[in-house]
């Protein structure tokens, strides 16, 4: 596997996102639906996020780029460049407070 520049690919993800209604743009950096790991690059605009949803397994955030808050119930945890969130395996919510590039890791449940 060739090495992949996050920086390179957040930037280009944060064009898309600035470009698309949504305010988001995704791409998948590795893993699939054949593998139990799966890593991938979202990018949203300022003031856009993802909706409570359900996690498919464990999972980490790494925000690469900007500021984002992750919210799960009554609790909420801000995010900044370089920092790691652990995302709770309850009902959660992303939202981007300033443009902002994050790299999801996701552990599948069998």
């Amino acid at each position: 596997m060739e090495p992949i520049s996050l920086d390179v690919r957040a930037g280009e993800l944060l064009e898309r996102a600035a470009a698309a209604s949504s305010g988001r743009a995704a791409d998948s950096v590795y893993g699939g639906h054949e593998h139990a790991l799966r890593q991938t690059l979202l990018a949203l605009t300022a003031g856009t996020g993802l909706a409570e949803h359900e996690s498919p397994g464990e999972a980490t955030l790494l925000v690469l780029h900007g500021h984002v808050r992750l919210s799960s119930g009554g609790a909420s945890w801000e995010g900044r460049s370089g920092d790691l969130l652990a995302v709770p395996g309850a009902r959660h919510a992303l939202d981007a407070v300033e443009d902002s590039a994050v790299l999801l890791t996701v552990v599948k449940r069998p």
